[in-house]
């Protein structure tokens, strides 16, 4: 039974997650400079002598939610047997997707291709060459398909079974009952959810302020507004109390409608770029990349900075594996909760091939009509993005077909939206960790989990923009991947457990059971 209203907050895990978190806005707020000099040493740290954890770590998740996909154990249901899900498989689509990446797709979708492109991974092709072309789009891939969706997939896989399957709470330390027994419960339980807790938050404030530096480029396109910390934190501020609003209206409300919304108008701009541009191009580049992806996803996967550029690695592949891990409590959790009574083949599917397909149709649109931009058009995007930042490249790209104003508009609009439902599930999520694992939070808790993401953005923001807000990712996702790690054996372990369980109820074969009747029959005179 869910604990009652009153004593929803656990203390334990509360209190710890404010004072840290309290300390670091106000740390970064009185003495900025300060912060982030030593965030830099500690990332440099962590990079340097623990990255090949990451690189290592985010190729086991991706073969181990492959495994339990095509193995006996994806006929498990996340339930009891005869439950059925809770939502229609579109809207859980949609609203994994808006959740789990939205805004960073609609931030990197022309940005990152378009980076590659000038400066190609490890020095493998000349810059804005052809051959750079095909790089960009493959890593862009790389990034952003199946390894980030394999991090979701295994924690909430983790969570759905063990809160529908096995009765537990919706915490992450419940999980680690089986290999934990009753420690899960005390102290190592609770520093568990603590991280968990932390690692949500930075992930959901480095998203914020993403989206605010978009929303403050597509602004100065479109109205000259300029660009400064100013105008993104106003951003930041107001972004926060609409995603609050939507927060407290519960998941079946605000962050349903929200993602059905998204999923749709995202179509139909990116069905405009493929109508207009260049369409031929497109389909070429699809299936070009696609391919190459696949026959060099095995060497990427377990590229490390023994032989590679680690100033790059650090930068772009253990950065993302950094934030898709930081994201993954709460985008995990999140992704349990809308993911009861689906079996667990069907979960590892829907979550990890679909949004990947969605993801590969996203850049090679985004990207690849920018690429085509710089080798065959007009050009100009990586003189924007060089000059500007990142933020722009997608409001440089839209200005060169027509509608740019209306289309410019529609992306500050989808960039909003995205914001409000990855931060509005962001903020549910934490009021769950924090509230024992209580499916509906109470909205006050809610509230004061969402204004911490905001000013914990905000800190960031003004700490050292986009670099700031990758360190942050990083150093709050380094203490987390440990935990996965353990969710994956305790996992492992239970689904062992059910099985021999499994065989143990399952009846003897006929052949054993006329073995006991074919026993000779005693005369009834030898009965004393």
């Amino acid at each position: 039974m869910e604990p009652s209203r009153a004593s929803q907050i656990d203390p334990a895990v509360f209190w710890p997650a404010i004072f840290i978190i309290l300390g670091f806005v106000g740390w970064g707020t009185v003495f900025p400079e300060d912060l982030s000099s030593i965030s830099k040493v500690v990332l440099d740290a962590i990079i340097s002598g623990f990255g090949w954890g990451f690189v290592v770590s985010s190729a086991g998740f991706l073969v181990f939610a492959l495994f339990l996909a095509v193995s006996r154990f994806g006929r498990i249901r996340l339930g009891q047997d005869d439950e059925r899900p809770e939502f229609r498989t579109a809207s859980w689509i949609c609203m994994m997707f808006s959740v789990g990446m939205g805004i960073g797709l609609m931030f990197w979708g022309v940005a990152e291709p378009i980076y590659h492109f000038a400066s190609p991974p490890h020095g493998q092709a000349a810059p804005k060459s052809l051959e750079a072309a095909l790089l960009a789009m493959k890593y862009s891939y790389f990034h952003w398909a199946l390894h980030p969706w394999a991090i979701y997939a295994v924690v909430g896989l983790v969570i759905a079974y063990f809160t529908f399957r096995k009765g537990k709470s919706n915490l992450i330390s419940a999980a680690f009952t089986p290999i934990l027994g009753e420690a899960a419960s005390g102290p190592i339980g609770k520093a568990i959810d603590v991280l968990a807790l932390i690692a949500t938050l930075f992930g959901t404030a480095t998203s914020l302020g993403l989206g605010a530096q978009q929303i403050n480029s597509g602004m100065n396109f479109l109205w000259g507004s300029g660009v400064s910390n100013v105008i993104a934190l106003t951003i930041i501020g107001v972004m926060t109390v609409l995603f609050i609003l939507s927060a407290v209206s519960g998941v079946g409300k605000g962050i349903q409608f929200l993602s059905n919304m998204n999923m749709i108008i995202a179509m139909l701009l990116l069905a405009f770029l493929v109508c207009i541009g260049p369409t031929i191009f497109i389909f070429n580049t699809f299936t070009e990349s696609l391919g190459f992806y696949l026959s060099d996803l095995v060497s990427m996967s377990l590229r490390t900075a023994a032989f590679s550029d680690g100033n790059w690695l650090g930068s772009w592949t253990i950065f993302y594996w950094a934030w898709w891990i930081s994201w993954a409590p709460f985008v995990g959790v999140f992704i349990a909760r809308i993911s009861r009574g689906r079996t667990i083949r069907e979960f590892v599917i829907g979550v990890l091939l679909i949004p990947s397909g969605v993801t590969f149709i996203w850049f090679t649109i985004m990207g690849g009509t920018a690429l085509h931009s710089e080798l065959f058009g007009a050009g100009g995007i990586v003189d924007a993005v060089n000059n500007q930042g990142a933020a722009v490249s997608l409001f440089a790209l839209l200005a060169q077909y027509p509608f740019a104003w209306l289309t410019s508009l529609i992306a500050i609009f989808l960039v909003a939206i995205f914001f409000i439902s990855g931060a509005d599930a962001g903020a549910v999520v934490m009021g769950m960790l924090s509230s024992r694992g209580a499916l509906e939070p109470r909205s006050g808790v809610v509230v004061l989990w969402g204004v911490l993401a905001g000013a914990s953005a905000a800190v960031l923001l003004v700490m050292g923009g986009l670099q700031g807000l990758q360190t942050a990712s990083i150093i709050a996702a380094a203490p987390f991947l440990v935990v996965m790690v353990g969710l994956c054996i305790s996992l492992w372990h239970s689904l062992l457990d059910e099985l021999e369980e499994g065989k143990a109820r399952r009846p003897l074969p006929t052949s054993a059971m006329r073995g006991t009747v074919d026993v000779a029959p005693v005369a009834p005179e030898a009965v004393p």
